[in-house]
């Protein structure tokens, strides 16, 4: 099994549907939600699909001060997940408020299994097994979008690992492994072992990201492990 995972823990080539058992306890808890809202995924293998997206507030890599990016450990992140007043978002007291409050963004009379996709910040500072269970009696199947330094609850369908330089990654196994490239501490050789279905490599949306793709792109076609991986969503201009 790979590092960090419990004898029976659930393989990364488990398919939506199957769900993970990594064992955390759950816990009451108050979550903070920055938004929750409905869109299509814009980015890796799920792309295109409809989801309700919650944005959990908060993050252990950078707590989004401008004045502390250059010391924070990811200097890159364009989202904001600061406070509770985005759209549908605020303080919810438990795991069953916060789930119709997801389910009140999935139209009615609709064919297709409802996604939600939990993600921030990093969702694994609150996503717990109360959460994930409501969720589940909601009718949802789930998804995570981490950067790898915490390990997440049991029962998670789709696991997508972002992994950041100079951070500790201790979930090295899931779905897909989404690098944001280039990263000069983070190359993708790094993480070529490790225990995901899918790799992609993603251009860094900065002032050099047309040069970004153009060097995500020749990375894939010499390494073809590795697909490219767009911000569909941007394009598009869809949130």
């Amino acid at each position: 099994m790979g590092a960090g995972f419990p004898s029976g823990a659930g393989g990364a080539n488990n398919k939506c549907g199957r769900s993970r058992v990594w064992g955390h306890a759950a816990k009451k808890m108050t979550y903070s939600v920055k938004e929750i809202y409905y869109t299509l995924q814009g980015e890796g293998a799920q792309t295109g699909r409809a989801a309700v997206f919650l944005r959990f507030a908060g993050c252990n890599l950078w707590i989004v001060l401008e004045k502390d990016r250059a010391q924070a450990t990811c200097q890159f992140c364009d989202t904001d997940f600061v406070g509770t007043d985005g759209p549908n978002g605020g303080k919810f007291p438990d795991a069953a408020s916060l789930a119709r409050a997801v389910r009140a963004q999935w139209p009615d009379h609709v064919h297709g299994k409802p996604y939600v996709v939990c993600t921030g910040g990093e969702p694994l500072l609150q996503l717990d097994g109360a959460a994930i269970a409501a969720f589940k009696a909601q009718g949802f199947e789930i998804g995570i979008e981490t950067n790898g330094t915490l390990l997440p609850p049991a029962g998670i369908d789709w696991i997508c690992v972002s992994p950041k330089a100079d951070a500790e990654q201790k979930l090295k196994r899931g779905d897909e492994l989404k690098l944001v490239y280039p990263q000069d501490k983070a190359r993708p050789e790094q993480f070529a072992g490790q225990n995901f279905t899918h790799f992609f490599l993603q251009p860094m949306d900065n002032q050099d990201r047309s040069a970004n793709t153009q060097a995500a792109t020749a990375y894939c076609l010499a390494h073809p492990q590795w697909r490219l991986s767009l911000q569909t969503h941007k394009l598009l201009g869809i949130p």
